[in-house]
């Protein structure tokens, strides 16, 4: 005799056993947006990743700072808006928001290929990185740490002497904090908090001691 089949219990999910796929990979959503026929907007950047957004910003805008090259503080407009975006976070917006002169800058011809080498990062990141601790990222106050730390981070490389090439450690714990934050990683971000400490204490020392040197020429 064949047996019934058991009633499904009124509100169980159809497939419930069925393996829930894994959200797209921030380099695929990159790559995806650069690859379509729409604006290469900062507008629509900020409209593909929403909350999101706010650590792809931090990581373009501190992206040249972190490069080991002396700027000559050529890139301290960058960091200016930076802090202006943390404030928001800190102040609790979800969303950016930016001047509509802003959000139409667009991102193209050497900003694209920035774009490109960013995404080629973050895959190599996504390879050995996994989300970790990732309870951590769900909370009111965590975005409010992530504002005040990229404040942080943006001040030290802001503060760091012209030509020295100082602003560099400072940018690049943002860059990585921000990735972290996208990544969901926490392991990413405890190195990003110690690349950046140590910009910001390598910049006291330094100044410091040049402060001593001058001052033992008066």
């Amino acid at each position: 005799m064949s047996h019934l089949s058991q009633p499904v219990a009124p509100g169980s999910p159809v497939g419930a056993g069925a393996p829930i796929p894994e959200p797209e990979k921030v380099s695929d959503e990159l790559d995806r947006w650069l690859g379509d026929d729409g604006e290469k907007t900062l507008g629509s950047l900020i409209e593909l990743f929403g909350e999101k957004s706010f650590a792809i910003l931090f990581v373009l805008l501190l992206g040249v700072p972190a490069l080991p090259l002396p700027t000559g503080g050529a890139t301290h407009v960058f960091e200016i808006i930076a802090v202006l975006l943390a404030l928001e976070l800190v102040a609790g917006r979800d969303q950016i928001w930016l001047p509509r002169r802003w959000r139409k800058l667009e991102l193209a011809g050497d900003k694209q290929r920035f774009i490109l080498r960013l995404i080629r990062m973050i895959r190599w990141l996504e390879r050995f990185s996994r989300p970790r601790l990732r309870f951590l990222f769900d909370h009111r106050l965590s975005s409010i740490v992530f504002g005040l730390l990229v404040i942080g981070g943006s001040a030290g490389a802001f503060f760091a002497p012209p030509f020295t090439g100082l602003d560099t450690l400072p940018a690049l714990g943002v860059v990585l904090l921000s990735l972290g934050v996208l990544l969901k990683d926490f392991v990413i971000v405890i190195a990003a908090l110690l690349v950046g400490l140590a910009g910001v204490v390598l910049e006291i020392v330094l100044g410091s001691a040049a402060v001593n040197e001058i001052g033992k020429l008066f």
